[in-house]
């Protein structure tokens, strides 16, 4: 078995930060490597890279389906279920976790106990369907393979650029739980993920990327302030709640800019 602490920093610990976003945000079989002496916050700028393999996933899919002759339709419902299983639904999960906690809880305590119930209510259901729905409904209208890889690496790896900055600024909302256990992530850090995450846009072009830049930013801010109301901080429900925000939206600016 590999182990970290024998590799020499950069490019190597590069290509190992970038494992263990593998490892952490995809169901993607990898290697068996020893991660122990790295944590997930000094690797989350990575994170955007793990995105991109995700987007892949869901764009060669959706070119099988149409080079089989399926419409547009069912040629992206079948992409967005391939970025599903590559994913394991975690940032789903997360979605629905946070619906279900700031929709039914009435204090920050009983906020954060339904979001650590396995069950799903109401709220999380309606979250989820519109979630899919909207996302497969702006995939469904390009006309071609190409621009809904554009649109997949965009928004999967852009909505994933500004995860290392949400865990820097808000304070973890638990004592235990997925957040604490990340470790801490540093300023530039968080910067790191953050450009690689807006340099990815580009492949919605110039406009596209300025317009998505703006819109993941307001929701960002936006709901930074929404969690630190309703439950003091962040947990990784609401972090996978982020990465949704910003891939819905990150999607709706595509389907203005590419088709």
């Amino acid at each position: 078995m590999l182990k970290l602490k024998d590799m020499p920093p950069s490019p190597r610990q590069a290509l190992y930060d970038i494992a263990l976003c593998f490892v952490f945000f995809t169901r993607l079989p990898l290697p068996v490597v020893d991660f122990r002496d790295r944590s997930l916050a000094a690797a989350i700028w990575a994170a955007p890279v793990a995105g991109l393999a995700v987007a892949l996933i869901g764009a060669l899919v959706y070119a099988i389906g149409t080079w089989l002759g399926l419409a547009s339709g069912p040629a992206a419902a079948l992409a967005l279920a391939a970025t599903l299983l590559a994913t394991g639904c975690m940032h789903e999960d997360g979605l629905s976790d946070v619906a279900d906690g700031f929709g039914g809880g009435k204090t920050r305590e009983k906020k954060l106990e339904i979001m650590r119930d396995s069950r799903i209510g109401a709220y999380g259901a309606c979250a989820l369907g519109l979630s899919l729905l909207i996302r497969w409904s702006v995939l469904s209208e390009f006309a071609s393979p190409a621009q809904v890889l554009a649109a997949l690496i965009a928004a999967h790896a852009g909505s994933r650029g500004l995860v290392g900055a949400f865990m820097h600024l808000l304070p973890p909302a638990r004592s235990d739980g997925l957040s604490v256990d990340a470790g801490t992530v540093s300023a530039e850090t968080a910067i790191a993920g953050a450009v690689l995450g807006a340099v990815v846009l580009l492949t919605l072009g110039f406009g596209g990327a300025v317009a998505a830049l703006i819109l993941h930013g307001l929701l960002f801010a936006a709901f930074r302030v929404l969690c630190r109301s309703q439950i003091g901080g962040q947990t990784g429900d609401t972090v996978g709640a982020l990465q949704q925000f910003g891939e819905i939206a990150i999607l709706l600016v595509a389907s203005v800019h590419l088709s």
